[in-house]
């Protein structure tokens, strides 16, 4: 952990040394620079003292090495502290005494630079500092990675590894992958007779090497197959060692002995001779614990394309199967969490293996599901917590207490320390970056689903995305990830239509152990009733109890960001409190937090990049928000704040702006009334950074205020409410300016105004996402033109043609939504051939819509399928029946009628939607947006409910 804040603090050194050149004095810049290099050089011994730390984690260890880790990273958070503290005082002379005035107080800056109390001084006491830690580390005989040729952070730790267990595992004890066994045998025995890699992707302790020796153990695959191997191959292997390993396990398991030249080949000569003996030969070999993306590039020569070659790798790497696709066929399978009655069998099996006949008492039964439940379908946190209990008395207040302090028990009970070691491996193998980001995890409440967006933001406020050229820092954090994603040790909990991750979080478990990290480093402390206090060093600060409980713990220190979660009330003099003590803040996120009102300190704070008042009840920005130069995100959504202050405009390094309240409880139809934008001044085309935009009052500042947005070429998402019609040439002209814009929402201020869009000639060629609401006198038709449009929304257009045809060859559309008197027509025919992507289609409220074909052929991945009333249409259109693929289909305020038609007993129309898995009826309840109530096709009840 060490490693990662060094590395952070030599980019922020650097950062100061470009950012400041004006204002510090020679000397101090030139001390500066030392200090950056000496971190550069104690940087490279960082890697293999934190592996030593990590190898003693849990057990007595060296004390010396951890002693000297934590110094450094001491002496880390002190340089940090300098360089904000440095910042902070510049930007509030700046902010004090204007801009004219700001030179003439650098003179007086410089001066106090020079004195005792000033940096010079700050920066002569880091270079001593760092002089000494530099030499400790040679004192305790670290080497620096260019003296070691490789890092020791990936040497194997000395720990009882439970993946060995896992190989001598009974049949008798194998619960949850019997299927999975089977399916994964028959691709080894049957298929092409062409060399396949069957690649088994999860995290750490899902089961991949208990899967895998089982299916090569298969009497079936060790007669199908002339010899076979199996590596274990973990973090650290030579590439001539593994290669002679894999010829000699091949020899061997034909009882042949091997070459004894083996062990003096050189790699190109291991390749040859594994390839001649391989020949004439059907072969299989595992290679099992895989953690280097390009370890297929080591060894596919060695294994030759003949007679049905079956490669099994196991990995928690995404990226290690797919690098396999460049030469080889590949069948990749992502191994699942069990289901609950499948983790329910494993635990009663480990937890009453010699005692109740392997039943659970039922005293036991409620706090026992619980447990499982906290596992999350691991079967090896399941069979550690499970063998654990069966080590004590089976009553409950024995089995309580262990749940209470499951935490605890993971740092240090014998029984779970190797679960843990197996949940942090994949951590410890992270890159430096890597690392601070999975670690954010930690701040949020446990089983808590955060927004990807959301996510990268704070990871770019927090500095820890690093620019690269031809890419937003946005595009880059999605990078960072997709790696955590593909590293099996991020989640994927909410997906858009596109597959794209919307939302994302950690195993329960996992959760644990980034906590603890985060903990014993300084980079997060949850205050909770547990964890009342926090070290001085503390970075970030989640608030989980009562203000009446946290405020006694909040005292001067040196945080860097705020998080709020859970609490009931935040009374104004809570809030005031943090006012004097962190004064250093980056990150202030009061998602959803009961307040009223901004605290006035927030004006102060001016290295604060991240702001969040969502869904809060905050109606007012006070003009102070022009202090906070720094600042890179806004998050005004779903709070009552309704005008931005013309101060925002000071605010040039802003990249995203959201604002809007979205009335949930206005009545359905209302829908002018249900959303509202924000009013802003003109003077916004000066924030040239902003990516982000939405929702924009435009009466407020008309088309002066469009003609301004036009200036803001680094859009990615633009909304724009209340428009008018002779708006429409501004609106366009500006759209077409926008070159990177991929998500545009545009609504007109009333359902009679006639949005004018026609003169745009050459739309934005990335959009992605286009939402449509008002009248449109006809379709635009630079629409079809949009070949990456995925998503599209029209409300109210009230077109007189069929839109459809206009729309069916868009090749990338997932999602089409007509809604509102879209349409005025009477039919709408879904044409064969067309719309070959649509995975979502809505049609509400089109009042004459009285016949709907849809032809065989036509969407053909359609999985959710929406029809809102149409009081003219009378009967199931039949063409659902085509609909081969769908899953959901929805019916809203249909009549009882309508849906006895399809009642599976007695129902005519029944056929047509037999296939499909949901059919739903809701009907509205009360005048709330989206309250309804229920009925299913295939309920008990649904004849009886339908008839009545």
């Amino acid at each position: 952990m060490a490693e990662q804040i060094v590395c952070f603090v030599i980019d922020k050194l650097i950062q100061l040394l470009i950012t400041t050149e004006a204002n510090l004095s020679r000397n101090a810049r030139t001390e500066v620079g030392f200090i950056k290099d000496e971190l550069e050089s104690i940087r490279s011994f960082l890697k293999e003292a934190d592996a030593k730390a990590a190898a003693a984690d849990g057990e007595t260890g060296n004390d010396g090495v951890k002693t000297w880790v934590n110094q450094v990273r001491e002496a880390a958070f002190y340089i940090e502290d300098v360089i904000d503290e440095y910042l902070l005082h510049i930007l509030r002379h700046h902010q004090r005494h204007g801009f004219l005035r700001f030179f003439h107080k650098i003179i007086r800056l410089a001066k106090k630079m020079r004195s005792k109390d000033g940096i010079a001084s700050k920066v002569d006491s880091i270079k001593k500092l760092v002089r000494q830690i530099k030499e400790r580390s040679e004192r305790y005989g670290f080497k620096s990675l260019d003296q070691q040729g490789q890092s020791s952070g990936e040497k194997t730790l000395p720990w009882n590894d439970p993946r060995v267990a896992s190989l001598f595992i009974e049949e008798a004890e194998i619960v949850g992958i019997e299927s999975t066994r089977d399916e994964l045998t028959l691709l080894l025995v049957e298929g092409a007779p062409r060399r396949e890699v069957i690649s088994t992707v999860g995290m750490g302790g899902l089961g991949k090497t208990t899967l895998a020796k089982k299916v090569y153990d298969q009497k079936k695959v060790v007669a199908h197959f002339d010899c076979y191997a199996w590596i274990t191959v973990s973090q650290s292997y030579r590439v001539e060692d593994l290669l002679r390993t894999v010829i000699k396990k091949f020899y061997s398991s034909r009882k042949e002995r091997f070459p004894e030249e083996i062990d003096t080949m050189d790699e190109e000569s291991l390749i040859s001779t594994s390839r001649e003996y391989l020949q004439q030969k059907r072969y299989v070999v595992v290679f099992d614990d895989v953690w280097k993306v390009d370890f297929w590039g080591a060894i596919e020569h060695a294994l030759p394309d003949n007679n049905g070659g079956r490669i099994i790798i196991t990995t928690r790497i995404q990226d290690v199967a797919n690098f396999c696709k460049r030469s080889c066929f590949v069948h990749v399978h992502h191994l699942q969490h069990l289901p609950q009655d499948k983790a329910w069998e494993l635990f009663c099996r480990k937890a009453f293996q010699f005692e109740l006949e392997g039943k659970c008492p039922e005293e036991l039964e409620e706090l026992s599901l619980s447990i499982v439940e906290r596992c999350e379908g691991l079967p090896l946190a399941i069979v550690s917590i499970g063998g654990l209990l069966s080590t004590k008395a089976k009553v409950v207040s024995e089995w309580q207490k262990l749940y209470n302090s499951l935490s605890s028990e993971l740092e240090s009970n014998p029984h779970l320390t190797s679960l843990t070691r197996i949940l942090s491996l994949s951590y410890h193998h992270l890159p430096y970056y890597l690392k601070l980001c999975v670690l954010y995890f930690g701040i949020f409440p446990e089983d808590y689903s955060v927004s990807c967006i959301r996510l990268v933001r704070l990871w770019i406020a927090e500095g820890f995305v690093k620019p690269k050229r031809g890419k937003t820092l946005e595009e880059v954090g999605e990078e960072y990830l997709m790696e955590l994603i593909h590293r099996s040790l991020v989640q994927v909990s909410e997906v858009y239509n596109d597959g794209k991750a919307r939302g994302c979080r950690v195993h329960d478990l996992l959760h644990d152990v980034l906590l603890k990290k985060g903990l014993d480093s300084s980079f997060c402390h949850v205050l909770s009733k547990d964890e009342s206090t926090f070290k001085p060093t503390t970075r970030r600060l989640s608030i989980d109890i009562s203000p009446s409980e946290a405020r006694g713990s909040i005292t001067q220190s040196h945080i860097r960001s705020v998080f709020i979660f859970n609490l009931e009330e935040c009374p104004e003099s809570f809030l005031n409190k943090l006012s004097g003590n962190f004064k250093l803040l980056k990150v202030l996120d009061f998602t959803d937090a009961p307040i009223n009102q901004l605290p006035k300190y927030v004006g102060d704070l001016y290295l604060l990049t991240y702001l969040s008042l969502r869904n809060t009840k905050v109606k007012l920005l006070p003009d102070s928000i022009g202090n906070l130069l720094n600042l890179e995100t806004l998050d005004l959504k779903q709070s009552l704040v309704y005008e931005i202050p013309a101060k925002i405009n000071n605010l040039v390094k802003l990249r995203h702006l959201l604002a809007y309240h979205r009335d949930y409880n206005c009545d359905v139809g209302l829908f002018w009334n249900m959303e509202k934008g924000v009013k802003i001044h003109e003077g916004i085309g000066c924030l040239q950074a902003l990516q982000k935009l939405s929702y924009v009052d435009a009466n407020h500042g008309g088309i002066r205020l469009i003609k301004e947005l036009g200036k803001l070429r680094q859009l990615r998402k633009l909304s724009l409410t209340n428009l008018k019609s002779e708006d429409g040439r501004a609106v366009c002209a500006s759209i077409e300016k926008m070159n990177h814009l991929e998500s545009l929402l545009l609504t007109a201020i009333n359902e009679d105004e006639v949005l004018d869009l026609e003169s745009i000639s050459t739309p934005p060629q990335f959009i992605r996402s286009l939402g449509l609401i008002g009248r449109l006198e006809q379709l635009p038709g630079w629409i079809s033109n949009l070949q990456h449009l995925v998503r599209l929304v029209i409300f109210w257009s009230r077109l007189r043609d069929s839109p459809l045809k206009a729309l069916q060859n868009l090749p990338n559309l997932l999602e089409l939504v007509l809604e509102i008197n879209a349409y005025d027509g009477v039919q709408l025919h879904f044409e064969e051939g067309g719309f070959q992507k649509l995975r979502e289609l809505r049609l509400r409220e089109i009042m004459g819509l009285n016949s709907l074909i849809i032809d065989d052929g036509v969407m053909p991945l359609l999985q959710e399928f929406h029809i809102r009333p149409s009081p003219q249409l009378k009967e199931v259109p039949s063409g659902i029946h085509h609909l081969r693929n769908l899953t959901y289909l929805y019916f809203y305020d249909m009549p009882k009628e309508f849906a006895r038609q399809m009642d599976p007993k007695n129902g005519k129309h029944y056929w047509i939607v037999e296939h499909i898995q949901n059919v739903l009826f809701r009907y509205k309840v009360g005048p709330r947006w989206g309250v309804y109530e229920t009925h299913a096709l295939r309920d008990s009840n649904f004849s009886l409910w339908s008839n009545a």
